[in-house]
């Protein structure tokens, strides 16, 4: 309250004070500052130069793709895989596609199966595409394991129901068809062809869902 009365020497002794009992807890106050700045600096550069990394091998990838060098595309997506990112994904199933194409369907389940990304809807579609050459391979039981009792989207849904059906469990399989019509819009092309696999199954398309 009486501060304003104190002349210039007085205060600057209550300053000088002040500091001699706090001065140590504001420099280290300061520093933590600084080192938490520069430590997020830090991680955004070290998180830059890992996305760039990623990105260069990724390019790799699809360059070893266009030059049918599977063994090198193969080694590069190995090494995307040890991040778990999307570039990892989109490479894997760059890289599947390309190797069944060639006739390599084993590589490519392992190739799908060496995807592990963080995203719930990438790994739905990889999924999904396991599940296929699971199938194509003669192991349903691989693919319905790996779908598991509800999968998203409606080709994840549609591939479980070719896995009940090979596996002879016919009504489940109506019923996964069925599901899978619900979520395909009316122009969607691969609607036909899960109305035919419901039919096939002794389903029949509701008139709403039949398309046009």
């Amino acid at each position: 309250m009486v501060d304003h009365l104190l002349d210039e020497h007085e205060q600057s002794e209550r300053v000088r004070g002040w500091l001699r009992q706090n001065g140590a807890g504001l420099i280290a106050g300061i520093a933590l500052g600084l080192a938490v700045i520069g430590g997020w600096n830090w991680w955004q550069n070290e998180q830059a130069g890992k996305r760039a990394q990623m990105g260069q091998h990724y390019g790799a990838v699809v360059d070893a793709i266009a030059a049918k060098d599977m063994k090198k595309a193969s080694a590069e997506f190995r090494t995307l895989a040890e991040g778990d990112t999307e570039y990892a994904a989109l490479a894997g199933m760059q890289l599947a596609r390309a190797q069944v194409e060639q006739g390599q369907r084993d590589a490519a389940i392992a190739t799908l199966k060496g995807v592990h990304a963080k995203d719930p809807a990438i790994m739905g579609v990889v999924n999904s595409r396991l599940a296929r050459l699971y199938l194509d391979a003669g192991k349903p039981k691989d693919a319905l394991a790996l779908l598991g009792d509800k999968p998203e989207g409606a080709a994840a849904i549609e591939a479980r129901g070719d896995a009940l059906f090979a596996l002879g469990r016919v009504e489940d399989a109506r019923a996964a068809y069925t599901q899978a019509l619900a979520k395909l819009d009316v122009a969607t092309p691969a609607r036909r062809l899960v109305e035919l696999k419901l039919i096939q199954v002794g389903g029949t398309p509701a008139r709403s869902e039949t398309s046009i």
